[in-house]
């Protein structure tokens, strides 16, 4: 994809930013990123200074991870830098999103830094540069060190005010090299996920404690912006992604339980980080497990200092139908997942609707907007093998990019301002509570040997880049259609 010029205006600011990836053409998509989280992919757990992590803590306790699988060696990124990054050249990747570990930063989560682990990532920086790929760094996804869970971890506003100061470290270390800056991922998979349904480190199950680490999730997010505008790095672009999704009714008596699904996976997130206020019905909702009396004053004003994009990340629509069990998808507002009858499913046991995307894309921008948007994930789980020729035909997930990016290409047609399009996963990695169970990437990594085998995914996504994004083939039926109807009611040529 050709380098032009970003431009758009942000909400609430009246300013316009400028710089970085293109819209090529109408109707035109850029994609071309690659996407990993540091405990997912870097191993070396216990290498030049780092710290543990949460996860590692979780990971090594029995019964929380599928057959007892850890992060400990992962993809060995760490000790395969080179090899990787070569990958990304060879694929043709225009940007590659990445996590930083806090805990290789400061091993205590405070305090002294850790030269070893800034080195990494500036060699990480640096080699993306030399191939000519823009790095987007992103600062926290989920590797809370250890030391401060034990002081409380999110559920303390001291993390916030710790997650500033790290942020500051890093911002000033390398904001020179990197122009893109992502303050959280998915703040809703480590509040609810790791505090409420405990099968996320750090392993909490309270309703409560999941409402404490929202709210000092954002409030990091708002000191850490503060931190690092302050530094007045000029053309730096600053957000932050959250994991969002459109919610439907199963039945129509099902329509209070959508409500309240969207307002906590959507909406408690949403509206604090873009209007300054939680929504009232969730805070009302709450009220017998929380007064929100955890929100001083000025702190909405800190989480909704302005944002120059937003990371939006899709997997899936729910459709829900009201259940009140403990075992409910969604226990605190009395929730569960449905799978729509006919609705192809992932291997992770995921619906397949693109049209989601679009759905979720057009009321972001409708409700929340204008505001640049940037898909920071996006991507499928398959069953992937190596064949008996030594490849990998994963055909199931080139079909779900392909009508993924066209249903971002028909949000684009509807006037949402999507900026970048980024694939989760580069390579397979670890994943999560699954442990090596699900296989999401581009390239297969044979984890016993750490081989790395480009699967037909690979090919097909270099191929969308080399021309540029995905243009006339990804544009919506329904927009060449009447482009067919519009030249068939033409005059003819005399």
């Amino acid at each position: 994809m050709p380098w032009g010029m970003l431009s758009g205006r942000v909400r609430g600011t009246g300013q316009r930013i400028e710089g970085g990836w293109p819209h090529e053409l109408p109707g035109r998509l850029p994609v071309g990123r690659g996407d990993r989280a540091s405990y997912q992919i870097e191993g070396a757990a216990n290498e030049d200074g780092r710290g543990a992590s949460i996860w590692d803590a979780f990971s090594h306790t029995p019964g929380n991870v599928y057959r007892g699988d850890t992060g400990d060696i992962a993809c060995d990124h760490f000790h395969r830098l080179e090899e990787d990054l070569d990958l990304m050249a060879e694929l043709g990747l225009k940007a590659y999103r990445f996590s930083v570990a806090w805990p290789r930063i400061q091993p205590e989560g405070s305090g002294e830094v850790n030269r070893a682990g800034l080195d990494f990532y500036r060699r990480l920086v640096e080699g993306l540069r030399r191939r000519n790929i823009e790095p987007m760094l992103t600062l926290y996804h989920w590797d809370l060190p250890q030391a401060l869970e034990d002081r409380g971890g999110w559920t303390s506003r001291e993390t916030s005010e710790r997650f500033a100061e790290y942020a500051e470290i890093v911002y000033e270390a390398l904001s020179d090299d990197v122009e893109f800056w992502i303050t959280l991922n998915e703040p809703w998979v480590a509040s609810w996920l790791g505090h409420e349904a405990g099968v996320h480190a750090p392993g909490r199950r309270s309703t409560s404690e999941a409402l404490l680490a929202t709210h000092h999730l954002l409030l990091g997010h708002g000191l850490a912006m503060e931190r690092m505008r302050s530094a007045n790095r000029e053309g730096n672009h600053l957000g932050a992604t959250l994991s969002l999704s459109p919610v439907r009714a199963s039945r129509e008596k099902d329509e209070k339980a959508a409500k309240l699904v969207d307002g906590n996976v959507n909406r408690l997130y949403l509206d604090p980080l873009l209007r300054g206020e939680y929504p009232k019905d969730m805070v009302e909702h709450y009220r017998e497990v929380s007064d929100f009396g955890f929100v001083r004053d000025g702190d909405l004003e800190k989480i909704s200092s302005p944002n120059d994009f937003l990371g939006v990340n899709f997997y899936m629509r729910h459709t829900v139908r009201e259940d009140d069990s403990p075992e409910a998808s969604f226990p605190s507002v009395g929730a569960r997942i449905v799978i729509p009858h006919n609705v192809r499913k992932t291997a992770m046991g995921w619906p397949v609707e693109p049209d989601g995307l679009t759905e979720l894309l057009v009321r972001v921008n409708e409700e929340y907007g204008p505001i640049p948007i940037y898909v920071t994930e996006n991507g499928i789980a398959v069953h992937d093998y190596v064949d008996p020729e030594g490849s990998v035909n994963d055909k199931e997930r080139v079909e779900y990019l392909d009508s993924h990016f066209r249903a971002a290409g028909e949000a684009m047609e509807r006037g949402v301002d999507v900026r970048g399009y980024m694939v989760w996963s580069l390579m397979d990695n670890f994943e999560w509570a699954e442990g090596y169970s699900k296989r999401f990437g581009l390239v297969y990594v044979d984890y016993p040997t750490g081989k790395r085998i480009p699967k037909s995914s690979f090919r097909w996504y270099s191929d969308v880049m080399r021309r540029g994004g995905v243009g006339e083939a990804f544009r919506s039926k329904n927009t060449r259609s009447k482009e067919r109807v519009a030249r068939s009611h033409a005059p003819s040529p005399s």
